[in-house]
């Protein structure tokens, strides 16, 4: 009997200790767990969901003690008490769990042993019985020390507890099991291998067989049955191979990217499951990273679950220099164990994991794509203008009325903003705009991409562009353009609107105009024969004809016109009398 005790004793105490320490090294995962089995559909107890994390580190530290107590004998009457009332609860939830099929995945072994629930029910039971055993024959359990060790002991592993799960919370969990640890590829574990089993289902189909329903089943194809068909049931008989990796994509504006950053090198992940959640502190580390990434030639982004607009206006309050992308909240959550975290990856292979408190360690090389000078206060400036800049060209685009109610709604402007004379608000701020570009200008010259980046550096053309400013800085930003700064292809746009502006000969055939009643026709071209091989060299991608037909609509067909001829179209337009 003494040596029954002790292999029971021994089995209880060991797997108490081992179940405990895999939840304390993932007590965010464990608390996520509890928060599945708090919600309305499973025990309906969600007021206790704020608290989730407190007891699950409470659980696992008392499952950790209490297994250590065992083992060593201390404190045995309420130990046997606690161990039985614990392993009575675990057994009533997965019990539940199982029979009701809510939780398919009990966490009793976190993600180290996934166990279904009729499998932690089964281990549960033996738990149970093992530990009525115990209670049944506690006088054999006898204690390894005196009490003053065995109290030292204990107490001893409660702050070591304490400081492990401390460290974990503060950090990142000092083991990963998950599908997403460092080493592993997510396209890979995203994978269904050729062969791999399929699920299997039965359906049922109902009949209604001479005034009798009547059930046949089937595996999947339709039964041949004389009388009139009811309705049918699916039943899944097996389930088939799932891959790690099942709910993983990256999403923004309903485009998905997941191929384009899971095939991309050198790419640093910015993870927050919620932003409304997120650790708004941590995003001093996490700006000052990610600025350090992308002037070292990273690509970066950031994911989260929340809605595009809490995403844009998140990035626009702390400044930060990437935008964030829509994943499914409970992938992020199994990705990193931080909210944020950083992740840094290569062709989808996970190279480094780190908490916003360990930002500082991400390993960065410098790359061929490096961008050193990159000032990103001048970014985030020179973006807020290029906002300033369509604030209202976007709204003028679009009748008044429903149409345009909605878009300033969409745009988070108030009825006063998207009413009245907009040409006039706009007007104000291209004015305050050109003030701005023109004080960078006399500090930092052209901001071009070595200096803010791209799309960035095309903010100060486009308030130019849109300004009379044009005579005076078209040279700045000729010499933008050939230092590839700015697309030369802006460059010759503007250069084009400037020359006809002055009624000359435009160089690469960008402008086309409509003057009254007359047909619309592309501004004259110097050297037209030429001006494809100019276009093509400038980096536009459309012939002068194609151009014209997308410019003008499918039946335009374009014709060279000399510069008199156009000039001569404007005067006689110009001097039509209005009625």
């Amino acid at each position: 009997m003494k040596f029954l005790v002790h292999i029971a004793r021994f089995l209880v105490g060991a797997l108490f200790i081992f179940s405990g320490f895999i939840k304390l090294n993932d007590p965010l995962g464990f608390s996520y767990k509890l928060q599945e089995y708090f919600a309305p559909e499973v025990l309906n107890l969600e007021f206790l969901s704020p608290y989730a994390l407190l007891l699950s580190v409470i659980l696992v530290i008392a499952e950790i003690i209490l297994g250590i107590a065992l083992l060593i004998g201390h404190a045995r009457k309420l130990t046997l008490w606690l161990l039985l009332a614990m392993i009575a609860f675990f057994t009533f939830l997965t019990f539940y769990s199982a029979y009701f099929d809510k939780v398919t995945d009990c966490g009793c072994f976190g993600d180290a042993i996934p166990l279904v629930p009729w499998e932690s029910f089964i281990k549960d039971v033996i738990l149970l019985v093992l530990i009525l055993f115990l209670f049944w024959k506690r006088k054999y359990i006898q204690p390894l020390f005196a009490k003053a060790p065995r109290t030292i002991i204990t107490f001893i592993s409660f702050i070591v507890c304490m400081i492990f799960g401390y460290y974990v919370l503060m950090h990142l969990p000092w083991l990963d099991f998950r599908a997403y640890k460092e080493g592993s590829n997510i396209t890979e574990n995203m994978t269904v291998p050729e062969g791999a089993p399929q699920a299997v289902f039965e359906y049922d189909w109902k009949f209604l067989v001479s005034g009798k329903e009547e059930i046949v089943t089937t595996s999947g194809g339709y039964p041949t049955v004389d009388g009139e068909f009811v309705d049918y049931e699916t039943r899944q008989i097996s389930k088939g191979y799932e891959p790690p990796v099942h709910d993983f994509t990256i999403e923004r504006e309903e485009e998905n990217y997941t191929t384009t950053y899971l095939e991309k090198e050198n790419v640093v992940v910015i993870v927050a499951y919620n932003l409304a959640k997120t650790e708004t502190q941590a995003y001093y580390n996490i700006r000052n990273t990610a600025e350090e990434a992308i002037r070292k030639g990273y690509t970066v982004i950031g994911l989260t679950s929340s809605s595009q607009e809490v995403n844009d206006a998140f990035v626009k309050n702390y400044k930060l220099p990437f935008d964030f992308y829509f994943t499914d909240e409970t992938a992020l959550k199994t990705i990193i164990r931080a909210n944020p975290g950083i992740m840094s990856m290569n062709k989808g292979t996970v190279l480094q994991k780190l908490h916003w408190n360990d930002a500082s360690d991400l390993l960065l090389k410098e790359l061929p794509t490096a961008q050193p000078q990159l000032n990103f206060e001048l970014k985030h400036t020179l973006d807020s203008i290029a906002v300033l800049d369509q604030k209202y060209r976007k709204l003028m685009q679009v009748p008044e009325g429903a149409e345009r109610t909605k878009l300033g709604e969409e745009m988070g402007l108030t009825p006063a903003d998207y009413q009245g004379n907009l040409w006039e608000k706009q007007t104000a701020l291209d004015t305050m705009n050109v003030k701005m570009i023109e004080r960078i200008f006399s500090e930092h010259g052209y901001p071009g991409k070595s200096l803010v980046g791209e799309p960035t550096n095309q903010a100060a053309w486009y308030v130019i562009q849109h300004s009379n400013r044009i005579p005076t800085y078209l040279d700045m930003m000729k010499a933008a353009g050939k230092k590839d700064e700015i697309p030369f292809r802006i460059v010759a746009m503007m250069e084009d609107r400037y020359l006809m502006g002055e009624e000359k000969e435009q160089i690469y055939g960008t402008q086309g105009t409509t003057y009254g009643d007359s047909p619309s026709f592309i501004w004259p071209i110097k050297d037209p024969e030429t001006v494809n091989k100019r276009r093509k060299e400038a980096g536009f991608s459309m012939d002068i004809e194609e151009y014209a037909n997308r410019l003008f609509g499918g039946d335009f067909i374009y014709k060279a016109l000399s510069l008199e001829e156009a000039l001569l179209i404007k005067e006689r337009a110009l001097s039509v009398p209005v009625q």
